[in-house]
């Protein structure tokens, strides 16, 4: 029990849906944080400019007559001594305000506290930095922070007494940050309470919105389940909406229809592989009975008998020659099923058929033999295989045309890129079925002829493999009644 919980949890934690969810929700997490860093910063930057500025405004509204000399003292024509006087005569502490402070700063830098016991207590900086603020045109613009005495942080903004052009000293006033800090806490507090309340409803907004984005991820979740060597015909819906969805199903589809071209191609290997097998052993196995007939037939004593011992020997021999000539043919194929290596040469072609001509002649006894061919065509081929396409053909066309009444045409011609080599003739023709399955090995139309003549069924499988191997193509037109005729194109030297 405690194995499939792990495995469930883990299930969870690896899941789109929850990867999607947690970074989704970190995300906004961050960008919430980053939201109250920024509201922090900012909002405490607004409330101690807008409090300096509410306190420049009461520096302003002070009297006057509180705050600076008389207009002798600011003259400078007193003398010391009575300006000693007056100064001792300047008012007191006069702010009431438990949570501010005020200070006066002379030209000389005397500090004196304008504040009551009740007020804070000023904070105090260096003579020189006084000097340096009334030397400064800028010191009404801003805010200090500043430490007082008791360790409290204190916003302090400074006015200068007297006009600009005659200053007396500097007003300070200071008031207690502790308020706002509290203000901006509450405010940071409430917005990390919204922010969670918001995180909470993004989690349950997420939730049924992801589930019903994923729903075509599912779906094909469940297509893959169905699919199985047996059955590839499972195809994707390509247009659910959802780009990367639709991108991946046209990509499963393909996958799906090469993966069921390759079956069924290797299906059809198989069963050709075994039908090869089956058609080889029964061809193998026709001569070897045959000669075993025949070595049982001169055991019982046919031996002694000289006519009874040439006919057997003669069978024998023919059976032998047969056997040999198809196992050439099996290791012949079976080496152009492997990469061939041919051995290609310039050739002429018009010049080879010409030096098969006495043979093709021979070979076509009292048929009419007529050669249409055009001179000057040059191909990169190896010479042997391509006499053995043509003796192939010429052979093929031979069996299956009258001895008296027979005609065998041999065409070559060439375009810009290939060259055509046909052989036509004037036998039975084919059937539909027949054209689907000439090339195939130990295939044969007419099993009775062909067999009476020795033939296999390979020749045209090891004439379609030469011309393949050459780049080429091979094909063959029949009507039933008229004739058959072969086509190879092959490319032109210069073009491959």
């Amino acid at each position: 029990m405690k194995a499939g919980g792990k495995s469930r949890r883990k299930y969870a934690l690896r899941s789109l849906r929850s990867q999607l969810l947690a970074r989704t929700l970190l995300i906004l997490a961050l960008l919430l944080v980053l939201i109250g860093f920024l509201q922090y910063f900012l909002m405490k930057d607004f409330l101690y400019r807008s409090r300096a500025e509410a306190m420049d405004t009461q520096l302003n509204s002070i009297p006057a007559d509180l705050l600076i000399k008389d207009s002798q003292e600011q003259s400078g024509v007193t003398a010391p001594q009575e300006q000693t006087n007056r100064r001792n005569n300047r008012p007191g502490p006069f702010l009431f305000w438990p949570d501010m402070s005020l200070a006066s700063i002379d030209t000389d830098g005397t500090f004196q506290s304008l504040s009551n016991e009740n007020g804070l207590k000023p904070p105090r900086l260096t003579t020189e930095q006084y000097h340096a603020m009334q030397q400064s045109k800028r010191m009404r613009h801003g805010y200090q922070l500043i430490t007082d005495a008791q360790g409290k942080e204190q916003l302090v903004v400074f006015r200068p007494l007297g006009p600009p052009d005659r200053s007396s000293g500097l007003l300070q006033m200071g008031v207690s940050t502790t308020s706002m800090q509290e203000q901006l806490i509450n405010q940071l507090r409430t917005f990390i309470l919204l922010s969670l309340i918001a995180l909470a409803i993004g989690l349950a907004l997420m939730l049924p919105v992801l589930r019903r984005t994923l729903v075509p991820l599912s779906r094909m979740v469940e297509a893959v389940k169905r699919i199985d060597a047996g059955n590839l015909a499972e195809r994707f819906d390509a247009e659910q909406g959802q780009y990367e969805v639709d991108r991946l199903a046209v990509s499963f589809n393909g996958m799906l229809e090469r993966l069921e071209h390759s079956f069924a191609a290797e299906r059809e290997l198989q069963m050709q592989m075994r039908r090869f097998i089956a058609d080889a052993s029964h061809e193998l196995r026709t001569p070897l009975t045959s000669i075993h007939g025949f070595l049982e037939v001169l055991l019982r004593g046919a031996a002694s008998n000289p006519k009874q011992l040439l006919s057997a020997l003669e069978s024998m021999y023919g059976e032998s020659k047969r056997m040999n000539k198809l196992v050439s043919d099996l290791l012949l194929l079976a080496k152009l099923d492997r990469t061939p290596e041919l051995k290609l040469e310039d050739i002429s072609l018009d010049a080879l058929l010409l030096e098969m001509k006495p043979q093709l002649l021979m070979l076509a006894g009292t048929r009419k033999v007529v050669f249409d061919m055009t001179a000057g065509i040059r191909i990169l081929a190896e010479g042997d295989k391509i006499k053995q396409v043509v003796l192939n053909l010429f052979h093929n066309a031979v069996q299956h045309t009258d001895l008296e009444r027979g005609v065998i045409q041999v065409n070559l011609s060439a375009g810009k890129k290939l060259v055509d080599i046909q052989i036509r003739d004037n036998g039975p023709g084919m059937s539909k079925e027949q054209l689907e399955r000439i090339f195939e090995r130990f295939y044969r139309g007419d099993e009775s002829r062909t067999r009476s003549s020795g033939g296999a069924g390979l020749g045209l499988a090891i004439t379609h493999s030469i011309v393949e191997a050459h780049g080429g193509n091979i094909t063959a037109e029949s009507t039933p009644g008229t004739g058959s005729v072969f086509k190879v194109t092959l490319p032109l030297a210069g073009t491959v």
